[in-house]
């Protein structure tokens, strides 16, 4: 709560104000039952500031004053979502293994602080999922040798897999199944998440098709810092209509996690170095390792051919993916798996959490050549770190990053003694049966979520952040439906006030004011959001970009894949898409979010109900 110190003095990085000491703000101030206390204790804070602000300056310095508390102004909308949070632990719900459940692949796998040699001349400070086969075959789970990462563990469809989950890192955890079709229980929800030397137990049946999916953890507040620490792995699902095609297989199907990263000068990991700048941005880092590793060069045969597995494992940087020789870049998975027939693109837009599979033919490459996979520049710098971020209230954003706006290297291919193989990439794939949005049960009336900065300087979907299980009226589904969702990156800000005379209006929302207009922090905070729905797989409806920047939408439109099964899109400042989802097989809670971890671990995430 605030100090009751008469002096001033600095206080988690903000400015704490002269107060009287008979000045008791808990007088004035009852919070609902059940407000969590940082909520408390951030708006006891905000009015707290506001009351002294006019006590204690004059008109004119008081709109000065207020851009410095403008992180804690904005109260109404926060209140409407700081309910009471009735998230409980269920300590009944995976804590021991179902007799019944019979399991054909059995998995140890366990989270810990490890040390890796990232560097060869430094071990760096880690935290890694292990694993071991009780139960199935080695052939289950590939390792990745030198690598931070967790194992690839392979399936197929129809398989029924139990996870020992043990956590021994210092702190609370748990797993998420990214992209898979599993129940509540065992979708990794952070209301399941158990503490240092716990165990979780997953059982499942691989009910998806063949595709590339990943597992992390799903902890609120602090799933950024453990999935930058290493605690991410593939899992890969095999099928029958796959394995009908001759696609590349064993050491031509090869993994490629890509992640930023920031080491520092003794070669540990630095996580959120800008501090609030890091946490609004999300975190960028200004090296590019692949599959956990520094060097980011494969070796690969000449006249081979090969399935590169693209998982955008960074917390929270896009990438727009091209071949340094210009040919285009092939691509014939997304997410859920196989599209109906590959697509040859000029470049590709991967957003944080998508997963594509990228086919490399190496025929007409010379043995001892060499080319890469580069990122092009695409102009997010400036939009993302324009007005009273850049250099102002939340720091400098000239750190060392990456830049967006500049070439760099992904991954070098060298060429080395021919490999060939057989592998072909046929013209049609699969027989995809995308949803219909006249199935739809609310095809007239979408549901619409909006992401973006709401009041208390929050990142929020519908101007509410995450609160435990609390489930809005829209966020409530039925089983056993199709429905169109709505998602949009907007501006939770506008210069739609009625009154644009005073803070309110036109001196802090409204146009040209500090939260609206040109110049402001609205126009400010528009950035991209990468959104994540739990549990299920959607097709894309269209993509309105008529709000998104023209110039950023020119350099990116011809790297946007809009066919085939999806759990995660890229938005951009302004976009609008309709997705089309069923709602089938599991009731219960289920999580969708922006898959920046740092926007996830601030409360730009929220449940969605099936009933």
């Amino acid at each position: 709560m605030v100090s009751k110190s008469k002096t001033s003095r600095k206080r988690g990085g903000r400015l704490a104000v002269k107060q009287p000491a008979t000045f008791k703000l808990s007088k004035y101030l009852k919070f609902k039952r059940g407000c969590n206390f940082p909520c408390a204790e951030i708006v006891t804070d905000a009015i707290q500031n506001f009351i002294m602000m006019k006590k204690n300056v004059n008109r004119r310095n008081f709109i000065h004053t207020a851009s410095l508390a403008a992180a804690g102004f904005y109260v109404m909308p926060f209140f409407a979502s700081c309910k009471s949070d009735t998230s409980t632990r269920h300590p009944e719900t995976g804590n021991k293994m179902n007799k019944d459940f019979i399991a054909d692949l059995d998995i140890q796998l366990t989270a810990s602080p490890s040390q890796t040699n990232i560097f060869p001349d430094k071990s760096t400070n880690t935290y890694s999922y292990k694993a071991s086969i009780i139960k199935g075959s080695e052939d289950n789970l590939q390792n990745i040798e030198g690598s931070y990462l967790g194992p690839v563990i392979r399936v197929k469809k129809g398989d029924k897999v139990r996870v020992r989950y043990e956590n021994q890192i210092p702190a609370e955890s748990i797993v998420h199944w990214h992209g898979l079709h599993v129940s509540h229980e065992n979708d990794g929800h952070p209301e399941h998440v158990i503490s240092e030397g716990e165990t979780y137990y997953y059982e499942f049946e691989v009910m998806n098709r063949a595709g590339t999916y990943w597992f992390h953890p799903h902890p609120h507040k602090h799933t950024g810092e453990q999935v930058y620490k290493g605690l991410a792995g593939l899992f890969i699902v095999s099928d029958k209509e796959e394995g009908k095609l001759n696609l590349p297989q064993g050491e031509y199907d090869i993994p490629v996690v890509i992640q930023d990263r920031t080491f520092n000068d003794n070669k540990q990991l630095q996580y959120l170095g800008d501090g609030e700048m890091d946490r609004m941005q999300g975190f960028l880092g200004e090296q590019i390792l692949i599959n956990g590793k520094i060097d980011n060069t494969l070796d690969l045969g000449a006249n081979g051919k090969y399935r590169l597995r693209l998982l955008n494992g960074s917390n929270s940087r896009a990438y727009k993916l091209a071949w340094d020789h210009g040919e285009a870049i092939t691509v014939f998975g997304v997410d859920g798996g196989l599209l109906d027939a590959p697509k040859n693109l000029p470049y590709l837009i991967l957003g944080p959490a998508q997963r594509v599979d990228v086919w490399l033919d190496l025929s007409a490459q010379a043995e001892n050549s060499n080319f890469k996979l580069v990122h092009l520049p695409m102009p997010l710098d400036n939009i993302m770190g324009g007005g009273m971020m850049n250099g102002g209230m939340m720091g400098n954003s000239s750190s060392d990053h990456l830049p967006y706006d500049t070439q760099f290297d992904i991954l070098e291919i060298k060429v080395v003694a021919s490999a060939e193989n057989d592998a072909q990439l046929p013209g049609e794939l699969s027989s995809l049966d995308p949803l219909a949005a006249t199935d739809a049960i609310n095809k007239s009336n979408p549901r619409t979520f909006t992401f973006a900065m709401g009041g208390m300087m929050k990142w929020t979907i519908n101007g509410r952040i995450y609160n435990g299980t609390e489930v809005a009226e829209e966020e409530t589904v039925k089983l056993d439906t199709t429905e169109i969702w709505r998602i949009k990156n907007g501006n939770q800000f506008s210069s739609d006030s009625d009154d644009d005379s005073g803070m309110m209006g036109g001196g802090m929302h409204g146009n040209g004011g500090m939260m609206g207009g040109e110049g402001g922090m609205g126009n400010m905070m528009q950035m991209p959001h990468p959104v994540h729905i739990h549990q299920l797989q959607f097709n894309i409806l269209n993509r309105k970009t008529e709000e998104v920047d023209q110039k950023l939408w020119e350099l990116t439109k011809d790297g946007f894949i809009n066919e085939g099964w999806q759990d995660s899109v890229y938005l951009l400042p302004g976009m609008q898409m309709d997705l089309i989802m069923r709602f089938e097989d599991f009731k219960g809670l289920f999580l969708y979010h922006c898959h920046n971890l740092e926007h996830e671990d601030m409360g730009m995430m929220r449940n969605f109900k099936i009933v």
